[in-house]
């Protein structure tokens, strides 16, 4: 997906606890490194749940094979939009990832913590951005939370592209 102005001109206000131009340039360079991922056939869940997070809160509409469709929320699957009291039920999902459904992290490492890293920042304005962005090489890093011992992957694994709930992530 692109992030483009009118995109982020049509974000609901009360959706973002975070400078909007900020959140901005952290789902574009989401919605960069998963679209290169997917070129190169590797696997990058954070950066792929970061993405699915921002177009959530972000109200976007997304198309697939299916057609054109409003995002789902990342965790519980739900079809509307964001709005404040979805997105703070949304978190405490995430919170809860890792208790209910604890073989998504082999499955599907880093995605889990990508969306609750990214509702953490955007929406409770708690811990850094889930991307830290390093300009001298335009590279981007997951941060991990204060404390937080959750390992990251620290090389994608590969696998073939694919299309799975209105984003490309490639399959391994």
């Amino acid at each position: 997906m692109e992030v483009t102005e009118d995109v982020v001109a049509r974000i609901p206000p009360g959706n973002l606890r975070v400078p909007r131009a900020k959140f901005a340039t952290i789902w574009a360079t989401a919605e960069r490194l998963n679209r290169e991922a997917c070129e190169q056939r590797v696997v990058a869940w954070y950066p792929a749940g970061v993405a699915v997070a921002c177009r959530w809160l972000a109200g976007a509409v997304v198309e697939d094979q299916f057609g054109r469709r409003p995002a789902q929320s990342p965790v519980t699957n739900r079809s509307e939009n964001a709005y404040e009291e979805l997105i703070e039920a949304e978190y405490l999902a995430a919170e809860l990832l890792p208790i209910r459904r604890p073989g998504l992290a082999r499955r599907q490492p880093g995605w889990s913590e990508g969306v609750l890293a990214t509702l953490r920042w955007a929406w409770r304005r708690e811990g850094p951005p889930p991307l830290a962005l390093d300009a001298d090489v335009a590279s981007v890093v997951p941060v991990p939370r204060t404390g937080d011992q959750t390992p990251r992957p620290a090389a994608p694994a590969p696998g073939a592209a694919a299309v799975w709930r209105g984003y490309a992530v490639p399959r391994s």
